[in-house]
């Protein structure tokens, strides 16, 4: 199944309404961002870091950059880098590498979000290409995803 089969699956059993966007091909967030015209605040950035306790899953807004110093004080450990796309392309095997849904929930990974997205009434994240994009409610994404939330952005 692809991923947006699976997203797609996903939030229509837990009664969670979405809106599905294809777009022109882009590559970063703020790409998305300008591609839909939406502020990048609203649009979800999945980094992936790689933590003396595994891997983890940082959501932030892509306009933003992921602060290690802040990522290792919130999930308390002493080692935290960005993830090289070989450590974790693997582990979402129906997604493109780079275009992740914000849902570690679904592939066993502790996801973390800055605390500027949770401001947000909805958020755009991709769906396991550079083509298509998801919108929720950010209330439906916390309740599903229970993110742990910090500030890891600046």
């Amino acid at each position: 199944m692809e991923c947006r089969e699976r997203m797609e699956q996903y939030l229509t059993e837990q009664g969670v309404e979405y809106e599905v966007t294809e777009h022109e091909l882009a590559y970063t967030m703020p790409e998305v961002a300008a591609t839909l015209h939406v502020p990048g605040k609203q649009v979800a950035k999945t980094v992936m870091v790689q933590t003396d306790q595994g891997m983890a899953m940082i959501v932030v807004p892509s306009h933003l950059r992921v602060s290690l110093t802040q990522v290792r004080n919130i999930t308390g450990t002493s080692e935290a880098r960005l993830a090289k796309e070989g450590e974790f392309a693997g582990m979402f095997p129906d997604c493109v590498v780079g275009a992740m849904p914000p849902f570690g929930n679904l592939y066993n990974i502790p996801v973390y979000v800055d605390r500027n997205l949770t401001a947000q009434q909805d958020i755009i994240f991709r769906i396991g290409t550079h083509r298509h994009t998801m919108r929720v409610a950010y209330a439906d994404y916390r309740r599903l995803v229970r993110p742990r939330e910090g500030q890891f952005a600046f």
